[in-house]
């Protein structure tokens, strides 16, 4: 067995190693405010997250992934072998620091590790000149524009619920009138992602005007199904906030099963992009801007995803669902929407957005609703350290992971 083929088996371990983290903290986002609002038991929430993120990795999944993650090196002047070292090393170093939060009870950003991670290789193994230093930058605003944004949705969706149904007199009535255009503009989210993000929904290539047109039927078609479905569900109901609560529940779900879906279909590349990158590299030797996954490392990251939310999820979704603000079903429902919507048109502007950050983001919008005192600012200033030190932390770790490897391999 050559070199090439060594690390392409370890790398094998390291990718399932990473997404099985990734599904024990980033993704474990996805069910925490569902959680957090007592929508659903985290048992419960466990096995949906479980199920849709391997439904999403493997089957909305690109198979056509970015080799060297978010392009933050250019691989070209560095000496394949050494490449080979770098990206085992920024994947292995990325694993083990979102283990280590897992640990913690902390959420932090699997994209930005391996960022941290690929740009600690990048300076050892070719320099600052091999650096793409706009993406350094671009991964600097986000910390900044994603959670912002995300409050910001989350804080006027909030605001809205609860100026026109909740302070109402007529709540009941205000809530079977304003939930199914809620649930409209939840389906025009879930589609605009579907047709304009994933791999599937670009393989149709149908034109802006026809993704538009199918978008505006589909959001027409569920109003009306949904003002069917809330006025039975509102018929008897008693004239108290459970009863709002309880319809929003139902929303909160559709949220954030979508998020679940989406983040598995999305963040699996964090854990087989260099996977992807090395398997290139033990087969020809040589490394280009993209590669063919093959469908069996795909199924690898599925699997680690779902085994990290069922061993491990639970710790990061009682922080973020329970320790910074308190949740219910209309709050947990406007964090959802604020954090999916940052995530879409970040994505779609080309900005390196962590999910992480804008579910913490809308979280922290909701609370700021309510006032400052609802907010847990000692939790809330122990993620933002977290995810200052990602990348410094991952950077150094990847640099110590290569040197060794680079003295026993190379």
């Amino acid at each position: 067995m050559d070199l090439y083929d060594l690390f392409f088996y370890l790398s094998l371990f390291a990718g399932f190693m990473m997404a099985f983290n990734l599904g024990a903290n980033d993704v474990a986002n996805s069910m925490a405010t569902a959680v957090g609002a007592k929508a659903i038991t985290i048992r419960q929430a466990i096995f949906i997250a479980s199920i849709l993120n391997f439904v999403g990795a493997v089957f909305l999944g690109s198979q056509v992934t970015a080799t060297i993650s978010k392009g933050i090196i250019d691989a070209s002047n560095i000496e394949p072998r050494l490449l080979l070292i770098g990206m085992f090393s920024a994947l292995l170093a990325a694993g083990i620091w979102v283990l280590i939060a897992t640990f913690t009870a902390l959420p932090v950003s699997s994209t930005h590790s391996i960022v941290g991670a690929m740009l600690g290789i990048g300076l050892v193994a070719g320099g600052t000149d091999v650096i793409n230093w706009f993406v350094i930058l671009g991964i600097v605003l986000s910390w900044i524009i994603s959670p912002f944004f995300a409050a910001t949705i989350s804080f006027l969706i909030f605001s809205h619920i609860r100026k026109f149904i909740l302070k109402k007199t007529h709540f009941i009535r205000q809530t079977r009138f304003w939930a199914p255009i809620w649930l409209a503009f939840t389906i025009i989210l879930i589609l605009a992602s579907f047709l304009y993000k994933t791999p599937y929904g670009k393989d149709l290539k149908l034109s802006n005007l026809e993704s538009l047109g199918i978008i505006i039927f589909s959001a027409l078609t569920v109003w009306m199904l949904g003002r069917y479905f809330f006025n039975r569900l509102l018929r008897n109901a008693e004239k108290n906030a459970e009863s709002v609560e309880d319809a929003f529940k139902h929303l909160q779900l559709i949220t954030s099963c979508y998020v679940a879906v989406s983040q598995g279909a999305n963040d699996v590349a964090n854990a087989i992009g260099p996977v992807a990158a090395i398997y290139l590299l033990s087969k020809s030797h040589t490394l280009s801007a993209t590669a063919e996954v093959p469908l069996s490392i795909l199924i690898l990251g599925g699997l680690g995803i779902a085994c990290g939310i069922a061993v491990l999820g639970h710790k990061v979704m009682g922080t973020v669902g329970e320790k910074i603000t308190a949740l219910n079903n209309t709050r947990g429902f406007s964090v959802d929407f604020g954090a999916a919507t940052t995530v879409l048109f970040a994505s779609n502007l080309g900005l390196p957005v962590s999910t992480t950050h804008a579910a913490i983001g809308g979280i922290v919008g909701v609370g700021l609703a309510r006032g400052f005192s609802s907010i847990n600012f000692g939790v809330l200033g122990r993620i933002v350290m977290y995810w200052v030190a990602t990348v410094p932390i991952t950077a150094i770790t990847s640099i110590v992971l290569f040197t060794v490897l680079k003295w026993i391999f190379y």
